[in-house]
Order: structure tokens, then C-alpha cells, then sequence
């Protein structure tokens, strides 16, 4: 079978797809608080997503998740799951949401056959999620956790943004909400991306940090978990949850990136820190049957995969697209 491999001899078999920019929060870290979205013709359709999906899994992917925005404002994703669940290859589906759709999604999602949810949540307190996401619903969020598990998931894991002086004293609450739940929690350094006035440097929160709150109550314990992304995984003696930290600024982990990320307007990023990326969309809408022309684009295009990305938090971002445009 065909392998997608990178000039720096890394197998690239994980794939995340976004299906929209559109999102219903205005999260402080990931947008501005008056976006311009996409024009509908911009967007690639279903068929466009799933064809996509079909080369990079004829090229050895084995892994799909779809992003956003946050993909469940998209009213067809749904839809989109039950195509990609039919394609041989692929083994496992996953999706990052808000959260705030799953009362009335989480089943249908579950009985297409999408393996597994991350939902985000970087706080506990309804005011502070107010104004972190600039108009979200704490509550809608907490609902759609509790129908997820309802639904049948197993393996849900929560992501959370930690800023310091916003949301960093709620760290054990996280932990603790988690631990209920029986949720896997990965915490998140803030990533240098896209323009945003409510970025000041000084916010930064490290792995090193969060895990130090952590180990305030509880002791933690190196785990061999690994999921395929770039999350390091420790637990507790008394839970079977596992506590993860993704660490773009104190602890890269490039020297084994194995994904890529298509944007929904079909730009293929080869790195979340550099700007290159290769056109698909055009091939696909100028030759909409060719899907060996598509595969030797995506085969070509492992060649600008950078050894690593550069974030640097004394500087100014370089990186001048929005997480939701990006695809998360």
C-alpha cells in the first residue's frame, strides 16, 4: 500500500479535515470578535470532503478528524461521517467540538459511526466561559458532554486552553470534573497564530506549570498512552483517566509529526507553524474524477512538510490565519 512519508523520513497516516471556519463561540485564542467567514462557494461540499478523504486514505491514512470552526455548525457533518465511515481504509473517525450541538447531534454522530469526540472546555465558571468564548452557554457545553456519554462514546477527552491570570486556577476543577466523568483531559499551550487583541504574552501558561498545580493534590505517573496525536499522556494511581499536555512551546514534538491538515477551503498545511501549503481544491473542482492527479498532489506536496515549526512568544505571530480557519 502507498505511504505518505516526508523528506525527513516521517510517515504521515493522520489527517485532519476541516469542514467549515464557521464556529457559534468567538473563543478569545482562536478567532477575532467580528470574523469574516467564507463565502459559500469557497467551502468545499461533501463530495469534496469525502474525495479528499478517499486519496489521502488510498495513501495510507488511517486516521481522520474532522475540525472547524467547530464542524457541527456545518448541518450536513453528520452526514459527512456516515460517507467516511464506508471508506475501507480508514479506522479510525474522530471530531473536535465546542460541545454546544451534542444534545441533539451526539447520537446520530455515534450511530454513523464516528469513533471518538475531544471537546473543549477551559472552564468551569459560566461567567469566565462568557467571556473566554466571548458568547458561549456554559451549560449548553456540560449538557452536550453528559449526552455524548449518554450516546455511547468511550474515550471522550476534553481539551482546555490554559491562560494564565484567566482560567489557571481552575486546573484542579478540570481535573476534578473529569475524574467524575471518567473524561481523558488534555491541557493545551496557547498557540502564536492569527492576530488577536486580546493576546498579551504574559497569559502564557506551560505544561510545566499546569502539571505542577496538578501535582498538588494529586502525584502523577508517567502513562504509555499515546493516541496517534501529539499529546503526552500521564495518570493518577486512583483513576483510570488520563491527564495529557501538548506542548508546542516547551516541549515540540515535530520529530514525530505524523499529521497533516486540510483546510476547508482545500488548502493542504503541511505544518500548524509555517505558511506553506499546496492547492487541492483547484484540482479537485478542475478535474473532479481524477483522483490519482489528487493523490500525486498530496504525494508531491510531503516534500515542503518543515522539520519543525517556530513559535516564538517574545516576537509577533507569524502566522497570520485564524485557528478557525486553520482547522484545530
Amino acid at each position: 500500500m502507498s505511504q505518505l512519508i516526508d523528506s525527513f523520513q516521517r510517515k504521515v497516516d493522520y489527517l485532519r479535515l476541516s469542514v467549515t471556519d464557521r464556529c457559534d463561540f468567538r473563543c478569545v485564542y482562536c478567532m477575532s470578535e467580528d470574523p469574516t467567514f467564507l463565502p459559500k462557494s469557497h467551502v468545499l461540499s461533501l463530495e469534496e470532503l469525502s474525495w479528499i478523504a478517499q486519496a489521502f486514505t488510498e495513501l495510507g491514512v488511517k486516521k481522520i478528524r474532522l475540525t472547524g470552526g467547530k464542524p457541527l455548525v456545518r448541518s450536513d457533518c453528520d452526514q459527512l461521517v456516515k460517507l467516511l465511515r464506508k471508506l475501507p481504509q480508514l479506522e479510525e473517525l474522530s471530531m473536535t467540538t465546542n460541545g454546544s450541538r451534542l444534545s441533539k447531534l451526539a447520537q446520530p454522530l455515534f450511530d454513523n459511526g464516528l469513533s471518538r469526540l475531544n471537546i473543549s472546555l477551559d472552564t468551569l465558571n459560566p461567567d469566565v466561559f462568557a467571556q473566554l468564548t466571548r458568547n458561549g452557554k456554559l451549560e449548553r457545553v456540560i449538557a452536550g458532554i453528559d449526552a455524548a456519554i449518554a450516546a455511547g462514546f468511550r474515550n471522550i477527552k476534553i481539551n482546555a486552553v490554559i491562560l494564565r491570570g484567566r482560567n489557571d486556577h481552575e486546573v484542579l476543577d478540570l481535573v476534578e470534573f473529569c475524574r467524575q466523568r471518567q473524561l481523558d483531559i488534555a491541557f493545551i499551550e496557547e498557540m502564536p497564530i492569527g492576530l488577536m487583541d486580546d493576546r498579551h504574552r504574559h497569559r502564557h501558561c506551560s505544561s510545566d506549570e499546569v502539571r505542577n498545580i496538578i501535582e498538588t493534590r494529586y502525584p502523577l505517573i508517567a502513562s504509555s498512552k499515546r493516541t496517534g496525536g501529539p499529546s503526552r499522556y500521564v495518570k493518577m494511581a486512583d483513576s483510570t483517566i488520563r491527564i495529557g499536555f501538548i506542548s508546542p512551546h516547551s516541549n515540540d514534538f515535530c520529530h514525530e509529526c505524523n499529521r497533516v491538515r486540510v483546510t476547508v477551503e482545500g488548502q493542504l498545511l503541511l505544518c500548524l507553524g509555517n505558511e506553506n501549503a499546496i492547492d487541492l481544491k483547484s484540482i479537485v473542482r478542475q478535474f473532479p474524477a481524477d483522483i490519482e492527479r489528487l493523490k500525486q498532489a498530496i504525494t508531491d506536496g510531503m516534500q515542503y512538510k518543515p522539520q519543525s515549526h517556530h513559535f516564538n512568544l517574545n516576537a509577533a505571530p507569524q502566522i497570520l490565519r485564524f485557528m478557525n480557519a486553520t482547522g484545530g
